[in-house]
């Protein structure tokens, strides 16, 4: 899945929702369920979310969604071999961007 979101220091939840094209409450749900997410949170207790805690949810987004695996073996996956996992996504992330930018050629030939 390719993300596609402007260059911000913080993403508010709605953004990230619409970003990977899920509602809020799986974002708040996911934050609970899994330690690698850790949002800030302003005065109003706004979460506001990283671009490492992005990058987190493509892997999780990966590993449940595209992939199938339950959250129990996502966390299971995760905490035996975090470094495959993050090698893994940033080649699919890659070839996304190519396959993204191919269909963005071939619409304008069109």
């Amino acid at each position: 899945m390719h993300i596609d979101l402007p260059e911000k220091r913080y993403y508010r939840i709605g953004e990230v929702a619409k970003a990977f094209n899920v509602n809020t409450s799986l974002i708040r749900f996911w934050e609970g369920e899994f330690d690698i997410i850790k949002p800030k949170k302003n005065a109003k207790g706004n979460r506001l979310f990283t671009n490492e805690d992005i990058e987190n949810f493509k892997l999780i987004y990966n590993l449940v969604k595209e992939r199938g695996f339950t959250l129990e073996g996502a966390k299971q996956k995760l905490k035996q071999n975090p470094t495959k996992v993050v090698e893994n996504q940033e080649i699919i992330s890659r070839l996304e961007a190519v396959k993204a930018a191919l269909i963005k050629i071939k619409n304008q030939l069109e």
